[in-house]
């Protein structure tokens, strides 16, 4: 008589490790880090656009637009200085909204539309998509930083430390919004024509150029919309963190926007309920 031996199946997995979830972040964040090490006309492009407001802009508004003492200053400041907060928030916001320009072409025929049917939780890869690029984004403002400190933008020597919470904060917040939007986009060539909509007036109607009491001398309406604009609270909260101080109402809006446009954005790029649907054979 064989005895025959029968092996009893092996209980089926529920859900992945710590490691694996590890893995993931990892390899997206390392992707998006070396294409943006090889797209060097990206991050030339992304300085040049402060750089022509910090030294060109300035120059011309400098006579106009007088500073006076406001927080976080406890002084007269050169134009130059107000700006430049404003000028980092705005490297964040196109580097945010460039990031959902490749989350089209990726979603389409890239390296997501296979990450986004993979057993992973979708809301874990898009949460890894957006931290890689906020990552390239404050690697972007510090090099801002170290070209502006030539033209004595210089903030004290703790501010470069505190403002990072608060660049990483943004960051998540503009590249949230990008990544909401680009749900809704089936085609690149709609995509220009979206952010024309979206980065200028978050840009103009916000305090990255001008204190909002001279935007309410001329018009309190429109005080009242720079107000409720997203964008100003990230442009304040930085502007804060560089002198080492807290913009409390401006936290709690940026936190709560990025909450908002994360858990959206997630609600979106899900097939059963959000704006990307499954094509034919099942696909995202």
């Amino acid at each position: 008589m064989t005895l025959t031996t029968v092996h009893a199946p092996a209980p089926p997995r529920s859900g992945f490790s710590a490691g694996e979830y590890i893995t993931c972040l990892t390899g997206i964040v390392w992707r998006e880090g070396l294409r943006f090490l090889h797209q060097r006309e990206r991050f030339v492009s992304a300085l040049v656009r402060p750089l022509v407001w910090l030294f060109i802009f300035a120059a011309g508004f400098r006579q106009v637009l007088g500073i006076s003492i406001i927080p976080p200053y406890e002084t007269y400041i050169p134009y130059e200085v107000y700006i430049a907060p404003g000028l980092m928030a705005m490297i964040q916001l196109f580097n945010g909204m460039q990031s959902s320009l490749s989350m089209v072409y990726d979603r389409e025929m890239g390296n997501m539309r296979t990450l986004l049917v993979s057993p992973l939780p979708r809301g874990y890869l898009l949460f890894c998509k957006l931290l890689a690029g906020t990552a390239v984004s404050v690697l972007q403002v510090y090099a801002f930083l170290a070209i502006a400190w030539f033209w004595d933008i210089t903030p004290p020597p703790s501010g470069y430390l505190t403002v990072l919470p608060a660049l990483i904060l943004s960051g998540l917040m503009l590249g949230a919004l990008g990544m909401l939007i680009s749900s809704g986009i089936k085609q690149l060539e709609n995509f220009a024509g979206v952010m024309n909509f979206v980065i200028f007036p978050m840009f103009f109607a916000s305090s990255a150029l001008y204190p909002l009491w001279r935007v309410e001398e001329g018009s309190p309406w429109l005080a009242y919309l720079c107000e409720a604009n997203p964008f100003t609270h990230a442009v304040e909260l930085i502007r804060f963190a560089l002198y080492g101080k807290m913009n409390w109402v401006s936290l709690a809006v940026v936190a709560g926007c990025t909450a908002v446009f994360m858990i959206g954005a997630i609600i979106a790029y899900d097939p059963s309920r959000g704006l990307v649907r499954r094509g034919p054979g099942g696909e995202a």
